[in-house]
C-alpha cells in the first residue's frame, strides 16, 4: 500500500474524530492526544511493530464511529461465563448499567462507568486515568485516548479483599462498519485482592466492527491481582486490544489471554515492574483456523531489583491462519537479580497455516537470569503413532495431543468455572 493510501486512511479517522463529541476529558488531553494519532498514523506493513497485521487494509473501507446498536437482556445472558460474579457489560464501548448485574457489592469495591467516576470519583481518576498508556508509544493508544467515550471503572480500595470474580463483558454489535473504543480504569489499592475477567465478544452484527479496547490497570504495593481475558469475536469482530499494567512493591499480576476466534486479533501487552519483589506472569493461548490473523506482543519492563517475571504462550494454527508472536524483556541497568523467562511454543495443523515469532531480550543489569524460547511443529507422528497402538483412533489421538498441548496453559486459570468454560471451549474446537 503506498503512501497516499495510507494518508487517505488516516485522514478518514480524523475526520471521523473531529465531528464526534469530546469524549471523556477536555480539549487539551484530546487535542494533545489526536496530534499523537496524527503524527504516528494508521500503521500498515512497512511498519516494524505492524509488519504481520495491516490494520490499513482493513480500515481502507467506509466506518463510523461508536454506532448503536439495541442489544436485550437474553443476549447478554448467553455470553455471561460465571454463574456467579458482578458483571459489567459494555456495548460498543459504552457502559451499560440496565444490563449490568452489580447488587451489593461489597465495601472496599466500587464498580460504574467511566464517564461518571471522572465527576463522582475525580481525585482517583484524575490521579491514575491517562498515566500509564503513554500516547506516544502507539498509534491505538493515542487513537482511543482522543475518542473513547465510556467504559468501566473499577476501584479496590485498600486491605479489601474482593472474593467474587469481577467480569467485565464487552459486546459489540452493529449493522454499518463500526470503530468502537472502549476504554477501562481499573484501581486496586495496597493490600488488596481482585480476580478480574474481561471478555470480549461479537452479537448480530452485519458489518465489520473495529474494536479498539484500552484497559489500565495499577497495581499498588503488596496486592494480588488475577486477570483473564477471553476473546471470541467471530467473522464479524476486529479486535486491537491493549492491556497496560503498572506494578509496585511486593505485588504478584497474573494474566491469561485466551484468544479462540476473530477475523483478526493483536493484543498488546505491556507490564511495568515499578517496585521490588514484584511477580509477574503472563500466559497466552491462542487456537487460530480459516484466515484468522492473531498478534500477540507482549513488553514486560523490569525498572527495579530483585523481580520475577514468567511468560509461556502457545498456539494451534489450523488451515490458512496466521499467528505472530513478539515478547520483548527489558530489563534496566538498575534491575538487578532479575529473573525473567519466556517461552512460545506452536503446532501447525497444516502446510497452509504461519507462525511469526520473535522473542527478545534487552539487558542493561549484569547480575540477572533471563532466558527465552521458542519452537514450532507439527504433531508428534510418534505419540499418534504410539496412542494408535493402543487402539485410539487417528482423530481422537490428535485431540488428546492437542488437548495435553493446550493444557499446560488453560492449567494456569485458578478460577473452576472459568477453566472449566474455557476447556469447554477449546474442546470445541478441536472437533
Amino acid at each position: 500500500m503506498n503512501t497516499i493510501e495510507k494518508i487517505s486512511v488516516t485522514d478518514n479517522i480524523i475526520k471521523l474524530i473531529q465531528s464526534s463529541p469530546y469524549p471523556l476529558w477536555g480539549e487539551p488531553e484530546r487535542g494533545l492526544a489526536l496530534s499523537s494519532f496524527c503524527k504516528q498514523g494508521i500503521p500498515n506493513r512497512k511498519h516494524e511493530e505492524y509488519k504481520y497485521t495491516n490494520i490499513d487494509l482493513i480500515l481502507k473501507d467506509e466506518f463510523v464511529l461508536n454506532a448503536a446498536k439495541l442489544v436485550v437482556d437474553k443476549q447478554i445472558k448467553s455470553s455471561k461465563i460465571l454463574t456467579n460474579s458482578f458483571v459489567a457489560v459494555v456495548v460498543n464501548g459504552i457502559f451499560s448499567p440496565e444490563l449490568s448485574e452489580l447488587q451489593n457489592l461489597p465495601k472496599g469495591l466500587t464498580i460504574n462507568s467511566l464517564a461518571d467516576a471522572a465527576k463522582t470519583q475525580a481525585a482517583i481518576f484524575n490521579l491514575h486515568f491517562g498515566k500509564y498508556a503513554d500516547i506516544n508509544s502507539d498509534t491505538f493508544i493515542a487513537l482511543n485516548t482522543a475518542t473513547a467515550k465510556d467504559g468501566v471503572f473499577i476501584h479496590v480500595a485498600k486491605g479489601a479483599i474482593i472474593e467474587k470474580p469481577i467480569h467485565i463483558l464487552h459486546i459489540a454489535s452493529a449493522n454499518v462498519n463500526t470503530i468502537i473504543h472502549p476504554r477501562n480504569l481499573i484501581v486496586v489499592d495496597e493490600n488488596a485482592q481482585a480476580k478480574i475477567i474481561e471478555s470480549f465478544e461479537t452479537i448480530d452484527s452485519t458489518a465489520k466492527i473495529f474494536s479498539n479496547a484500552l484497559t489500565e490497570i495499577t497495581v499498588a504495593k503488596n496486592t494480588v491481582v488475577e486477570h483473564y481475558k477471553i476473546q471470541d469475536e467471530n467473522e464479524a469482530g476486529f479486535l486491537m486490544n491493549t492491556l497496560q499494567i503498572n506494578q509496585q512493591d511486593n505485588s504478584v499480576f497474573t494474566t491469561n489471554t485466551i484468544t479462540l476466534s476473530g477475523s483478526l486479533v493483536r493484543n498488546n501487552l505491556n507490564i511495568v515492574l515499578d517496585g521490588e519483589h514484584i511477580e509477574s506472569n503472563l500466559n497466552g493461548l491462542y487456537l487460530t483456523r480459516d484466515h484468522q490473523l492473531v498478534d500477540n506482543h507482549t513488553l514486560v519492563d523490569h525498572r527495579k531489583p530483585n523481580c520475577n517475571s514468567n511468560e509461556l504462550y502457545k498456539g494451534i494454527i489450523d488451515e490458512k491462519s496466521t499467528a505472530t508472536f513478539n515478547g520483548k524483556i527489558f530489563v534496566r541497568k538498575d534491575a538487578q537479580k532479575t529473573n525473567a523467562f519466556q517461552s512460545n511454543k506452536n503446532i501447525l495443523l497444516s502446510d497452509d497455516g504461519s507462525i511469526n515469532t520473535k522473542p527478545q531480550l534487552e539487558i542493561y543489569a549484569d547480575d540477572v537470569k533471563c532466558s527465552h524460547g521458542t519452537s514450532t511443529g507439527k504433531l508428534d507422528a510418534d505419540k499418534i503413532f504410539y496412542l494408535r497402538a493402543r487402539g485410539i483412533s487417528e482423530l481422537s489421538a490428535k485431540k488428546l495431543l492437542m488437548h495435553a498441548f493446550a493444557s499446560e496453559v488453560i492449567d494456569t486459570i485458578k478460577i473452576d468455572e472459568l477453566r472449566d468454560y474455557v476447556e469447554g471451549k477449546v474442546a470445541l474446537r478441536f472437533e
